[in-house]
């Protein structure tokens, strides 16, 4: 059997450290449903979008994830589904909370409007933008 290459477990290091905080992982637990906006990730967590966007370019240098611009918002994505499956593992193996099923958070970008309409809701659970006074949709 061969042994790994220092190569190998440097990329290996890097990206164990790129989950060595709680609020990325959460991250990823978030965008597990798929693409999500900046503003999003913010009203679910419940955190300021400066601390979010420093978590977030963490995990996109690490290549975990990607953005895309769409007018005024940016989307992440996960690039690499396979990081999904040694995140259940690790929860397998420390046990506690399982995932949740469905995040309930809204914001005001375009497509969480047009979710919230889809599913009959015109409110937002925890809209973080701060001076619109949105709580509801005309």
């Amino acid at each position: 059997m061969s042994a790994m290459t220092n190569t190998t477990v440097t990329k290996q290091a890097r990206l164990f450290k790129a989950l060595m905080h709680p609020i990325r992982i959460k991250i990823l637990d978030i965008l597990r449903e798929g693409e999500a906006c900046v503003c999003h990730v913010e009203a679910v967590l419940g955190l300021r979008q400066a601390y979010v966007s420093q978590q977030l370019a963490v995990l996109r240098k690490s290549g975990l994830i990607a953005d895309r611009r769409d007018g005024p918002n940016i989307y992440y994505r996960i690039t690499q589904p396979e990081i999904l499956s040694i995140l259940d593992l690790a929860q397998t193996i420390v046990g506690g909370d399982t995932p949740a099923e469905t995040i309930t958070a809204l914001c005001s970008c375009p497509r969480c409007t047009t979710i919230s309409r889809t599913r009959g809701k015109a409110r937002y659970d925890q809209c973080q933008n701060p001076g619109t006074g949105l709580s509801e949709l005309s």
